[in-house]
């Protein structure tokens, strides 16, 4: 057995890698710089895992979603793997501990967010550490062509300088040939190996309806198609009244969204992948890190913003290999709708200055102060100190990301975390003078691996439980031990952040490009007449439309979308059916013919097959016939 089977067998239990998955590490563990493309649930987490644990020291992972951060330290943290991750949230104190950590304390993996690759901290930690790999993970963030664009990730080839012989594995589940070529000038690959996983996704039956009642339409798919689904919508209110409209017609569902408090949030997830509860409805934040195998369908009640959105999303239906479902649900309604969101995606250079300026007054940042700070961040609160609409402050935030005066992360929980500031010996002085506190820090001690190393998280409620205390005394006694210096003691946090990555400056000096704008809105329309094509196609399979939409070429139809089920009615061959087809269609150019003229026509060919083919192009509107029985192709 190779060692990098070894470290899989050891630390994850499996026996053999999946598909690409071994050739990613390999080309890895040779220093070769990588870009590897696998599908939503390919696995890639594994791709550099296990090389980093070939080799002596430590892997930097840039990511850009704190809550998968979260979820990966913690997983690697219950197979006895050292992590640590560095995010918005966290304070100077604690970010210099965990570097400090990185680099004298045996840790295989550190994972950053992009925010934090600039600061100087940062660099001159770096520059000690002993990095044996670079991965970079969702990698279309760093191309402008991608959708979604992150600035900070452009920082991750200024910190090659200080680490040039280590190489770089970038990693993406979506990217076009655009953004892959975007990907490697940006990371600046040196000739890089190139790994593409198929696109396709064999088990996944695509479908979209048109329907003016989705509510009836989803109601009988949910009636047909046995199993757990996600139903997801636009915004917070909507997945609480759908949620509502299913109880009320016996479809067992709940609804999920960042809004809720973070214990129902957890028990209502927790419910849905345990199957006590069939269907969740949610935004699109849901799902994000989340592994559920047996989805059995996904319903797209709105529409998203593009492609790469729907397919990630689609994607998380059948990745246990077996049958799945991913439909979208649509109306003339959602058509004008996301042309009107491209249309408005971007707002107006003066409300960006304003909400600028606001934000800075908000926080009470000084002009030429601020960079790398960061603050928890409610923006209905701040929308309601500004009078601002809050649809149209996130979007001029999103222009004030892009234009790299910070950055806004999801949210996320961060439990409260505690480090004890002094050594044992002093503290054992200060718990024999202090007998008042003896107990509460016995029972930490206890409780609390690694404390004096680094910031540990706690749960107050059990730790309370633990020292015999009411949780409001534990609290306090916590308090009043900061206060005296003994430990550094940080209450979880539920919001987002908000982290300014530079200085700020009068509002007058803001510089916000016409071509950063005219770009957004332009791509935002591409985007969006994309998925609107991809949606109102009755023509193609919808596999083989996905595929061409990332430059993969199929060789056949997928044969189990709406349009393959349609097609396979007819008993024909895909040669019969192209030879019949365009046979119609170049009679018909030009000019309108009786249905017997048609047969006429082609009398060479079994008329029965051409009656099957002309009747399908009737039925999907490709051709149409009037009030005089005579046939014309549909302009």
């Amino acid at each position: 057995m190779n060692i990098q089977a070894e470290v899989l067998k050891t630390y994850w239990g499996y026996s053999a890698f999946r598909p690409l998955q071994e050739d990613i590490i390999l080309s890895a563990m040779e220093g070769i710089d990588t870009l590897a493309l696998l599908p939503t649930g390919g696995g890639k987490s594994i791709c550099y895992q296990v090389p980093a644990l070939t080799k002596e020291g430590i892997c930097i992972v840039v990511s850009p979603l704190i809550a998968l951060m979260k979820d990966q330290v913690e997983n690697l943290r219950k197979r006895n793997i050292k992590a640590m991750a560095l995010m918005s949230g966290m304070t100077f104190r604690e970010i210099d501990i965990a570097l400090d950590n990185c680099i004298y304390g045996n840790y295989k993996f550190l994972y950053v967010s992009p925010e934090r690759l600039g600061s100087e901290l940062f660099i001159e930690r770096l520059k000690k550490m002993n990095v044996n790999l670079l991965a970079v993970d969702e990698a279309h963030c760093i191309s402008q062509w991608g959708h979604d664009f992150r600035p900070p990730y452009r920082k991750i080839a200024e910190i090659r300088q200080y680490i040039p012989a280590v190489p770089v594995l970038a990693l993406t589940a979506t990217a076009t040939a655009e953004v892959r070529l975007d990907i490697i000038r940006q990371l600046q690959l040196n000739t890089p190996n190139i790994f593409t996983a198929s696109f396709a996704r064999m088990n996944l039956t695509y479908a979209t309806i048109h329907d003016e009642n989705k509510l009836q339409r989803m109601h009988k798919i949910f009636n047909n198609v046995s199993g757990c689904g996600i139903v997801y919508v636009r915004n917070r209110r909507r997945t609480q009244e759908i949620s509502n409209w299913l109880m009320r017609n016996k479809i067992n569902a709940t609804f999920y969204h960042a809004g809720l408090p973070r214990e129902v949030r957890n028990s209502r997830q927790d419910e849905w992948m345990n199957n006590t509860t069939r269907v969740i409805v949610a935004t699109n934040a849901f799902g994000m890190g989340i592994d559920k195998p047996d989805v059995r369908i996904v319903v797209h009640y709105d529409l998203p913003d593009n492609i790469e959105s729907y397919y990630q999303e689609a994607g998380r239906g059948g990745r246990d290999g077996k049958l799945a479902y991913a439909v979208a649900i649509y109306n003339n309604s959602d058509l004008l709708e996301l042309n009107e969101r491209a249309e408005n995606a971007v707002p107006d250079k003066e409300d960006i200055v304003r909400v600028y300026h606001s934000i800075c007054n908000y926080f009470q940042v000084a002009v030429n102060a601020g960079m790398g700070a960061s603050y928890e961040f409610d923006i209905a609160a701040f929308a309601a100190a500004y009078k601002l609409q809050p649809i149209n402050a996130l979007k001029c935030l999103k222009i004030l990301e892009l234009a790299d005066y910070l950055s806004l992360t999801d949210s996320v929980y961060l439990p409260s975390r505690i480090h004890f500031e002094m050594q044992s010996t002093d503290l054992y002085k200060f718990q024999v003078a202090n007998v008042y506190f003896d107990h509460v820090i016995k029972t930490i001690l206890r409780s609390c691996e690694g404390v004096f190393d680094r910031y540990v998280d706690i749960y107050e409620a059990d730790l309370a439980k633990k020292a015999n205390l009411q949780p409001e005394e534990l609290i306090h006694q916590l308090q009043q031990l900061q206060q005296l210096k003994i430990v550094t003691y940080q209450p979880k946090t539920d919001q987002p952040q908000v982290v300014f990555t530079q200085p700020r400056v009068d509002s007058k000096d803001l510089v916000l490009s016409k071509e950063l704008i005219r770009d957004r809105k332009e791509r935002f329309k591409i985007n969006a007449e994309k998925l609107k094509r991809y949606i109102i196609d009755n023509n193609h399979c919808r596999s083989m439309m996905l595929l061409e939409y990332f430059d993969e070429r199929a060789e056949q139809r997928c044969g189990t979308c709406d349009y393959c089920r349609q097609r396979n009615k007819l008993e024909l061959s895909d040669y019969e059916f192209n030879i019949i087809a365009n046979k119609i269609k170049l009679l018909l150019n030009g000019q309108m013919l009786s249905t017997d003229e048609l047969n006429r026509q082609t009398d060479t060919i079994n008329q029965q097959k051409v009656t099957k083919v002309m009747q399908w192009m009737l039925d999907n509107k490709i051709i149409q016939i009037n009030s005089f029985g005579q046939l014309s192709l549909v302009e």
